[in-house]
């Protein structure tokens, strides 16, 4: 292209007020705001000039395309950013697809207090104010024995409140052992440094005693701390002092005394075929002064931070001025209070929660629907594709039971035309996304989550993806 060419082409490009007044441009502001059409609509005027200087557009678009251009631009600006995924990673509460899935009764308690008013912080009896605990803290003084409890965002933030709120400026005495860090790079030592806690190890990685506490106990320490361990297990020759000898040992010397559970069970886990977890009414029924656990994981519920024990230290939390920025909102205490009313209720309690029965899904159901979607999948995929059925192992996740595996069923998928990696980038391409793992070089569809739902969308994905290879 010449340089005149260039020139005349640059110099017939519309300029954007006309551009705004076409029709195609004002149906566009009918559906869009008219700021963000007329910046998109620069936006395409300046792909069209640099098009023109590079020489790889010799002549102008219709003032249609323009407009369609322009749309396309809009959608992918402000579309929908979080969508739907097939969770097919073997990892069941899996922290980057979004954690727990809710009940049924919990997500209809949400989009209730999401639609109306709600007495969150209005005692309808007296008609005066009141705090928004008392709506979960006779639900979880029922389910745990504790005098009192409070919710804050997430669990990490549960623990920073009681730190603050208990041992500000003085040392807190935790096993060396227990200095764990979880996900998102949350480590219990920066969390105690934030609160404004002083940090005291004792004993070693693998064996602290009762005497340890005993001995670092002085004049300075405000609190004696137990954190279970989220993500990790030690095994072989190990000991550490049980909740009772340290709640002993706090109330002898006048320490108060808190744990820190992560994930947090409210029922024995035992009875549906998974590993024994601390229940919090156990470690109440201790004496402890202060739990703190996940409203989600084993609960079950919306991601939240819940801190149950004695209510002096629970009434001190309310008052401490972070409750501000750490408080849920409505939607988070009606999906929790919906969740922790299903404990109480009669019925089959793996129907209710549908963490619970993805934990405890029997491996013939998961044989069954290998069988079922290996077939599908093979009509689409032909010879391209090898797909064999094979049993594997995922995972809890998110921290919960962190050494136990899950036995499951996945589907391994190989085909010589294209790598594992881009095979999953393929899924992952998806309108929705299927989010496998790629293990030896082969790409996997662990079945433990997908259902009937899950199984249509790996085959409307799968569809796609055939018209790739």
């Amino acid at each position: 292209m010449t340089q005149n060419t260039h020139t005349n082409l640059l110099r017939q490009l519309p300029a954007i007020e006309n551009l705004l007044n076409t029709q195609e441009m004002l149906d566009l502001q009918a559906a869009y705001a008219r700021p963000l059409v007329t910046e998109t609509l620069r936006a395409v005027v300046a792909d069209v000039r640099s098009d023109i200087l590079s020489g790889d557009r010799t002549q102008l678009p219709e003032q249609a395309e323009y407009a369609e251009r322009a749309l396309q631009k809009i959608v992918e600006k402000i579309g929908a950013r979080m969508r739907p995924v097939v969770n097919a990673t073997g990892t069941v509460t899996h922290t980057n697809l979004g954690r727990s899935l809710l009940s049924t009764a919990a997500c209809e308690a949400i989009q209730q207090a999401a639609q109306n008013y709600v007495n969150l912080e209005y005692d309808t009896t007296t008609g005066k104010r009141g705090h928004r605990d008392r709506i979960t803290e006779p639900l979880l003084q029922q389910l745990t024995g504790c005098e009192a409890s409070t919710v804050v965002n997430n669990n990490a933030a549960a623990v920073l409140l009681a730190l603050q709120t208990m041992a500000r400026g003085k040392e807190v005495i935790v096993s060396r052992g227990e200095l764990i860090e979880i996900g998102g790079a949350f480590r219990i030592p920066d969390v105690m440094a934030a609160s404004g806690a002083i940090l005291r190890e004792v004993g070693t990685t693998n064996r602290t005693h009762l005497r340890d506490y005993a001995e670092a106990i002085n004049e300075n320490t405000g609190l004696l701390l137990k954190v279970h361990p989220s993500n990790y297990k030690i095994l072989g020759f190990t000991s550490t002092p049980t909740m009772e000898e340290l709640t002993e040992l706090g109330a002898q010397r006048g320490v108060p005394t808190m744990e820190d559970l992560g994930s947090g069970a409210l029922i024995d886990m035992t009875a549906y075929g998974l590993p024994h977890e601390p229940l919090v009414g156990e470690r109440i029924a201790s004496g402890v002064d202060v739990v703190t656990f996940s409203g989600d994981k084993l609960l079950g519920g919306p991601q939240a931070g819940i801190v149950v024990g004695r209510a002096e230290w629970i009434e001190k939390m309310r008052k401490n001025p972070m409750m501000r920025a750490l408080r849920v909102d409505k939607l988070i205490i009606a999906g929790l209070s919906a969740t922790l009313q299903r404990y109480l209720i009669g019925g089959p309690i793996t129907a209710q929660f549908p963490m619970l029965n993805r934990y405890t899904r029997s491996i013939e159901t998961l044989h069954t629907l290998a069988t079922e979607l290996k077939t599908q999948l093979h009509n689409l995929f032909g010879e391209k594709v090898d797909i064999q059925v094979s049993e594997t192992y995922g995972q809890i996740g998110s921290g919960a039971l962190p050494v136990e595996t899950l036995p499951s069923v996945a589907l391994v998928l190989e085909t010589s035309d294209i790598s594992a990696e881009m095979l999953a980038a393929h899924f992952r391409s998806a309108a929705i996304p299927v989010i496998g793992r790629i293990k030896n070089d082969l790409f996997w569809l662990d079945l433990r989550t997908v259902y009937e739902r899950e199984q249509a969308w790996i085959v409307e994905a799968a569809t796609e993806v055939a018209k790739m290879l």
